[in-house]
């Protein structure tokens, strides 16, 4: 099934392209998307493409920062009816547990995670993407930030932000955007805040206004399948680099029991087991080519808890040892590197 997200993700694209010398219209209709759809919001439209057309226009426009200055033009308001509900919430902690609720009617591919450690809460954020989207995330993860900053305004106060990928030529933008440490090359992307922050009164909720706003979303038409594959795939990118991703957290996070998720995987011809490797395959060339990490601490990553079975596996579904690849996928000057072969079918560290 091809995962599809809002055209409110579009939000704001063209006044950021206008400001850095960029044609909009341009650049969506070679990324096969109508210019109109930037009118119409609630559109569905592929995910992959709109991915597609935030890396073209940060390279086209030399900016790396792109995604991140969409971001900072976004409200909560541009979460379309969802964003009713949102505002409408007790805590900050219930709005964004409300969000995941809801990220099917919103953005298929995008995975969110809330997860307590001690005071502090690790929110991950992961895009469920073929490759590395570098400007979709910085979006995802600016909006999250926005999300808070918009509903307890001063005193929204995180600790720091990670990133996974490195960091850009010029960090300025960034700087002045997140109000908090930044770490780049990191062990996973999202936030980290004080439980305390996420758990303060929200002065302007009004649960008739959250009642009210649920029966609207209920109202909305919905005819697209909820797919387990989807979702045991987005619980296994926020789960994996943390040594979580088993069958039993993976089915207690879905809210339900082990048998319930094995019965439902079998029926959709699928396994536990085989939805992993997927996943693996997907983050091991992002995770191998970042020299910041060593191949030890990206076993780890991957779920691994010895280096040696890391490389066996490695080898298999890719034809080469991750020492090999690393070196053979060195930048080199003028020289783009290639993609992995790979021989079969086709998320950090953080406090634990």
């Amino acid at each position: 099934m091809v995962a599809l997200v809002r055209a409110a993700a579009l939000t704001n694209f063209s006044e950021v392209a206008r400001e850095l010398g960029f044609d909009p219209g341009a650049a969506l209709r070679r990324a096969g998307l109508r210019a109109e759809l930037i009118r119409q919001p609630d559109q569905l439209i592929e995910a992959d493409r709109v991915a597609r057309l935030f890396e073209d226009a940060a390279r086209d426009t030399g900016c790396e920062s792109f995604g991140l200055r969409i971001a900072a033009r976004r409200q909560l308001s541009n979460f379309g009816v969802v964003s009713l509900l949102l505002m409408h919430q007790p805590t900050l902690r219930q709005v964004l547990l409300t969000l995941i609720e809801h990220l099917h009617l919103l953005n298929e591919r995008l995975a969110i995670g809330v997860e307590d450690v001690g005071g502090l809460v690790v929110l991950r954020e992961e895009l469920l993407l073929p490759v590395a989207a570098r400007q979709s995330i910085e979006l995802a993860i600016g909006v999250l930030y926005r999300l808070g900053e918009e509903l307890l305004q001063e005193r929204w106060r995180p600790t720091s932000v990670s990133f996974t990928h490195a960091a850009p030529a010029d960090p300025s933008f960034h700087r002045r955007f997140f109000k908090c440490r930044i770490e780049f090359n990191g062990a996973f992307n999202g936030l980290v805040c004080r439980a305390a922050d996420l758990d303060v009164a929200n002065s302007a909720a009004d649960p008739v206004l959250a009642e009210y706003a649920k029966k609207m979303i209920a109202a909305l038409p919905d005819d697209r399948e909820r797919s387990v594959d989807q979702e045991v795939r987005k619980a296994i990118y926020l789960m994996l680099p943390a040594g979580r991703a088993t069958c039993k957290s993976v089915a207690y996070g879905l809210g339900i029991s082990m048998r319930t998720l094995q019965r439902e995987l079998d029926a959709c011809g699928l396994t536990f087991k085989g939805l992993i490797g997927e996943v693996r395959q997907e983050l091991a060339p992002r995770y191998v080519a970042n020299t910041h990490h060593s191949l030890g601490e990206v076993a780890a990553m991957l779920g691994y808890t010895t280096h040696s079975a890391f490389t066996r596996w490695f080898g298999t579904r890719f034809g080469c040892s991750p020492e090999a690849w690393r070196t053979r996928s060195a930048p080199q000057p003028g020289v783009k590197p290639a993609a992995p072969r790979v021989n079969a079918r086709p998320a950090s560290r953080v406090p634990r």
